[in-house]
């Protein structure tokens, strides 16, 4: 059982989800301050600072407190936003990298010209035998 435990512990797959969930884990915490520190105060200023939690409807005993979920929801959109800008971001860059890559498509080398004219001039020959 031990050895089993060990083979499964060290497969290069659980080693990997284990970084993912880490640097995962950190990812939330930007954008848990982009949204906290950033988007929502700018959010605040273009709406007047409204806050949703207050909202709630009384009914006897009972309270449905709406306002909450549509804050929620609201989060929600707030949080879902800034991953996608950040997502865009990181793919705009990426793409730019891989595209350098392939600007830089380096010239024949000698060796490489020669081949070729050789190829060429083997074709040739072989055209004009087939010719004949």
């Amino acid at each position: 059982m031990l050895n089993e435990f060990k083979k499964f512990a060290l497969k290069g797959n659980v080693i990997d989800l284990a970084v993912g969930v880490i640097i995962g884990a950190a990812f939330g915490k930007i954008v848990d301050s982009l949204v906290k520190n950033i988007m929502t105060p700018l959010l605040g200023i273009l709406i007047g600072g409204v806050d949703f939690t207050g909202l709630s409807l009384k009914v006897g005993k009972a309270s449905l407190e709406y306002g909450k979920f549509i804050q929620t929801v609201f989060d929600f959109l707030i949080v879902s936003f800034s991953i996608f800008l950040f997502i865009k971001l990181f793919n705009k860059l990426s793409f730019k990298k891989e595209e350098e890559k392939k600007e830089e498509v380096p010239a024949p080398t000698k060796e490489e010209v020669l081949l070729t004219e050789i190829r060429d001039l083997l074709k040739q020959q072989n055209a004009s035998r087939d010719n004949a």
